[in-house]
């Protein structure tokens, strides 16, 4: 068995996985594992290839540990990047799609209102477009037209409501992620920031923004004769549309986002004390990023840390740990088996949150050095979160990533996740 399987090749073997078929002189267990390798995703390199590990990899895979050891090394470690390498393929292809529609329809939003600026179309890696799930992105509309950020002036009550009316109760203070946002605080400001349409005694309010926003991107989608490839979706507090790409739709929150470079957030009481990860410069840089406030609710502007959390996940393991490709493999078997679905409850970001928090507690490469360990530690902690529908948000602590998510789907995904602790194998759902 293990000369005919060597025999197909390494390339081979690639393109098999990709066409979801096995042929030739493969048996009845080799078209089985490389349907258990193309649902789990990629394991390290340093973990498939010596040779006292492939009983840990079988456990993990849920395979039979005697023809385990007759596979050939260099197909093993072929089929076990073959899906991660696949679905990095499907996502690239999307992305692609996707952000041409994007830079096609902003470009004509940013001619009709300066205040929304185009998103790029870029041939690599788009920092605008966030990944969620295969199905689901995040797109960031920057704003124009405010700069020079400061702190907020002396506290004051609000006594609006959406239309400019007054209350006879204040509006609820902000808490968490949110925030007020005040022409004030920005040294230089469009004069469009202070007309009524987005303005109400000062404040920028994201509800009127979204409005001012949902409002344009239809005309957009119109004027940009896109109207049998992208839909608005009504009845969402946010922007959100669904795009028909090649490989099935897509939706996309468009997120207009007030971009903060200069400034760190007085809310992100990060780093915390004594913690040894990540470094003291490291802290240093990631915080000179900056913050973004997001519209997505009505008077309250939504925390946001994409560069930082960008730059924190770019550089997990320089000093040679797992924590990427242990990441890579969670991520998979959330999409595929725990959570798949086109809006799932747990997303990327969730997953990233678990990620960081892990990293913390355990700072040291010693800990990240054997990777079916670190994986089971990071879906422990995965389970206590969704089972305790409870997950801190990294730089701001005090805010539940979870408080919103629909209760009975946590609680179905955290069934899952107990029975794959309880027996860690892989099986096609």
């Amino acid at each position: 068995m293990a000369d005919g399987f060597s025999q197909v090749g390494k390339e081979n073997c690639s393109e098999q996985v990709r066409r979801g078929q096995v042929s030739g002189p493969c048996s009845q267990f080799q078209r089985s594992f490389i349907q258990r390798v193309t649902l789990l995703g990629k394991l390290p390199t340093s973990f498939v290839l010596h040779r006292e590990k492939k009983q840990k990899v079988a456990a993990i895979l849920g395979i039979d540990q005697e023809a385990m050891r007759s596979l050939p090394e260099g197909d093993l470690q072929d089929c076990l990047l073959s899906k991660v390498d696949l679905r990095r393929q499907q996502i690239s292809q999307r992305v692609e799609e996707v952000q041409k529609v994007i830079h096609h329809l902003t470009t004509e939003i940013s001619l009709q209102d300066s205040r929304f600026q185009a998103v790029p179309a870029s041939d690599t890696h788009n920092d605008s477009i966030k990944v969620l799930a295969p199905s689901l992105f995040h797109i960031t509309i920057p704003l124009k037209g405010l700069a020079g950020y400061k702190g907020a002036r002396t506290q004051r009550w609000r006594y609006y409501n959406l239309q400019g009316t007054k209350l006879t109760c204040p509006l609820r203070d902000p808490e968490g992620l949110q925030q007020w946002l005040e022409t004030e605080q920005f040294m230089k400001t469009l004069w469009q920031w202070h007309q009524a349409d987005v303005n109400i005694e000062g404040d920028i309010v994201p509800a009127k923004v979204l409005q001012v926003f949902r409002a344009l991107v239809e005309s957009a989608v119109r004027t940009c004769h896109l109207s049998d490839k992208v839909t608005v979706l009504a009845n969402r507090a946010a922007v959100w549309v669904a795009i028909e790409t090649s490989t099935g739709p897509v939706e996309l929150e468009l997120a207009p986002t007030v971009e903060i470079p200069t400034a760190w957030s007085e809310k992100a009481q990060w780093p915390r004390c004594l913690k040894r990860w990540p470094s003291a410069e490291r802290v240093e840089c990631i915080k000179s990023f900056g913050f973004s406030l997001v519209a997505r609710s009505s008077y309250h502007w939504q925390l946001s840390f994409p560069q930082a959390e960008k730059v924190l996940f770019e550089q997990l393991d320089e000093d040679g740990g797992c924590r990427r490709r242990c990441f890579q493999v969670l991520r998979q078997l959330k999409e595929d088996v725990w959570c798949p679905g086109k809006r799932p409850v747990i997303t990327t970001h969730h997953l990233q949150t678990v990620l960081f928090w892990t990293c913390e507690k355990y700072p040291h490469l010693k800990d990240w050095q054997v990777f079916h360990q670190a994986l089971l530690r990071l879906v422990r902690k995965l389970h206590r979160c969704v089972s305790q529908h409870f997950l801190k948000h990294y730089f701001v602590p005090k805010s539940n990533l979870l408080q919103s998510a629909n209760p009975n789907e946590l609680d179905a995904v955290a069934q899952k996740v107990a029975f794959f602790l309880k027996n860690p194998q892989v099986t096609l759902p």
